[in-house]
Formats: structure tokens, sequence, C-alpha cells
């Protein structure tokens, strides 16, 4: 398996790799169940409940709950697969993903609509620089 410890310098950024994936794999499968709106009816009613029907670990059940994107993604979640959460709750793209940078929607917005984050700024994170 190829060393991607350098992928783990970038600051701000999860690089879904093929551990990540197979880290992730049943939370990815349960988002995909929120397909189906019977599941989604069964997750919104009994959270927990649902969650326990997947070998989840604890750690991503609990971030699916506390709705903690940003550490479902360091638990092998896929943006695309957790877009089905959001979109249960409600919610669009853009909502969670500025929750996810700590910006209101308005801040988030903005900021896409001028080019998105600046290329200037930490690019490593061993290097400080």
């Amino acid at each position: 398996m190829p060393d991607n410890s350098d992928l783990d310098d970038i600051p701000g950024t999860t690089v879904f790799t093929a551990a990540l994936s197979h880290q992730g794999f049943h939370l990815n499968q349960f988002c995909m169940s929120l397909k189906d709106p019977q599941n989604r009816s069964r997750f919104l009613r009994g959270t927990r409940a649902y969650l326990d029907e997947w070998p989840m670990t604890e750690q991503q059940k609990q971030a699916v709950i506390n709705r903690d994107y940003n550490a479902m993604i360091a638990l092998g979640g896929n943006i695309y697969f957790l877009a089905k959460i959001f979109a249960t709750d409600g919610q669009s793209f853009q909502t969670a993903a500025a929750s996810m940078t700590g910006m209101t929607v308005e801040e988030y917005a903005a900021m896409m609509l001028h080019g998105g984050r600046s290329p200037e700024g930490l690019r490593s994170i061993r290097e400080g620089r």
C-alpha cells in the first residue's frame, strides 16, 4: 500500500484515499440508504436506533448524531454520500458546507462568489507555511 502521509500535510483538506474509503465503508452505505423515503423517515424518527442497524464505529455514529460533517469526513465519510444526510435534514449543500467552514451561509456564499478561498496562507502544516 502506498505511503500517503504527505497527504496529511494539506491544511483544511482530507484526501479521500483508499484507506479512508475502507474505514468509511459502512458510514457511506448508511448514507446511501437514505435514498429510500422509508429509510429517511425511520432515521428521522429514531436516529440512534437506525444507526445501530449499521456496523459503524461509535465515533461515526456520534458524528452523525451531532451532524459533525468534518468528523464524518475524518472518519471516512465521502462528501457526496454525506449529502444524503443534510438533504434528509432539509439543508442545502451550501448550508452544510458553510457549517463545515465555520462561516455563515451568507459569508460562505460571498466567498464562493469571489473565487473561493484565497490561495495565500497556510500551505503546509509541517512547514508552517
